[in-house]
């Protein structure tokens, strides 16, 4: 908790100064770079503790599961928010696109001066008041949080531990091939859905000629994940998170292909984002939902050492940012082969081959890498359960051990 109390306020500055334009030309990108890795930093040191609590609410797999979906719901909807927020602010007061970008100066003075600097400051006041809106949502949900949510530690915990340094605890936790494997998965699985997420915007304005329709598509894929993270959570929990996590996955693949193939046909599209978002949704819980079976397993072979949840969290963390790196710069450096022009009207033919490989042929080649190696992970709904009843063995046994120790002091006292 003291994590997300002290990080909240600076990385809501940091956010705000994101968005703002200093008055100053020189030095405006080391202005952005630095206060974009500062704010990435803070909400990292929000986000590992606020994942890893998800072990520390309850010690029943129903219940953390039932959490998980929950935290995973209300996540996808913080991004609904987020996405409605700056689209629609932002969308009214857009700066106009370049009729010929590559064109000589004489042509790109024929734009309305006055009217560029008015719709230029038009969409800095947009962006300023987006952010305004969104940190103080961000300052709600972690007041909510804050007060809301109690710690509870394992019983055995307090009476087995021993201590553990950072380095040692993380070198147990590499060295576990069940959480090796699943966090192996998750990288090629997450950068599947985070390029599809990072180009789609490009992707619908150039390459399917929707330019005034992708926030609206955005929104249809991510309120549809809202609403199917419930089913997902429903069908792990009668059928078993390993299958949750292939059907669910690999329902990408025929709506991706789709993509690929369909004409621009805008209701097809609307179809698409629609069963697209019900793959987002798996995507966002599954491997989450499937994390504290890890470290209770791990618990049941190092029963002698504790503290090891935030490492854990931290690393899974470090994987979706990693991915998210590893996405940008393989966007960013594919259109800048293809000869991307900034603001540009329309783009050449390779641009848009591009974005449709970035958004449709990339994800299914990684997708399908990720699933084989989700068949790797050894956790099954026996192994599961199996844990789960070893488990309560051990807290059984910790409870009997305390009322003994207690029995013992008041007998002596008496005495």
């Amino acid at each position: 908790m003291p994590w997300i109390i002290f990080s909240t306020p600076l990385a809501i500055v940091a956010y705000f100064l994101i968005w703002f334009v200093p008055d100053f030309q020189q030095g405006q990108t080391l202005w952005y770079l630095l206060f974009y890795c500062l704010f990435e930093t803070l909400v990292t040191c929000f986000h590992v503790p606020y994942s890893a609590l998800t072990m520390f609410i309850s010690t029943e797999q129903s219940e953390r599961d039932s959490a998980t979906a929950y935290r995973m719901t209300v996540e996808v909807l913080g991004t609904v928010l987020g996405t409605a927020i700056q689209g629609q602010i932002v969308g009214q007061a857009n700066t106009p696109c370049l009729q010929d970008p590559n064109g000589p100066a004489v042509a790109l003075g024929s734009v309305n001066r006055t009217h560029g600097i008015i719709s230029l400051r038009e969409t800095q006041n947009a962006y300023l008041l987006a952010a305004g809106v969104i940190a103080s949502i961000y300052v709600v949900c972690a007041v909510i949080l804050t007060l809301g949510v109690r710690e509870r530690r394992e019983p055995y915990e307090a009476q087995r531990a021993e201590p553990l340094s950072f380095f040692r605890g993380l070198r147990l936790v590499m060295s576990h091939g069940p959480y090796v494997k699943l966090i192996a998965g998750f990288l090629f699985t997450s950068l599947a859905f985070m390029l599809v997420e990072g180009n789609f915007a490009l992707f619908c304005t150039y390459t399917l000629g929707f330019r005034n329709e992708f926030q609206n598509l955005l929104l249809a894929i991510m309120l549809s994940a809202t609403f199917t993270i419930p089913i997902w959570q429903w069908f792990l929990t009668r059928f078993g998170k390993k299958t949750a996590v292939y059907i669910g996955i690999s329902s990408a693949v025929p709506f991706l292909i789709l993509v690929a193939l369909m004409e621009s046909n805008l209701i097809v599209t609307y179809v698409v984002a629609v069963a697209a978002g019900i793959s987002v949704a798996a995507a966002f819980l599954l491997p989450w939902s499937m994390l504290p079976d890890v470290i209770d397993d791990f618990h049941l072979k190092q029963p002698h050492t504790h503290g090891t949840e935030p490492i854990f969290f931290s690393f899974y963390v470090f994987f979706t940012k990693f991915a998210s790196g590893i996405s940008l710069g393989i966007s960013t450096l594919s259109l800048d082969f293809a000869g991307y022009q900034t603001r540009g009207c329309s783009q050449p033919a390779r641009v848009k081959f591009t974005l449709k490989m970035l958004v449709t042929m990339a994800p299914i080649v990684l997708i399908l890498l990720g699933l084989l190696l989700f068949k790797l992970y050894p956790i099954d709904e026996e192994k599961r359960r199996q844990n789960k009843k070893a488990l309560q063995a051990l807290r059984e046994e910790a409870s009997s051990s305390g009322c003994s120790d207690t029995d013992s002091t008041e007998l002596a006292s008496i005495l």
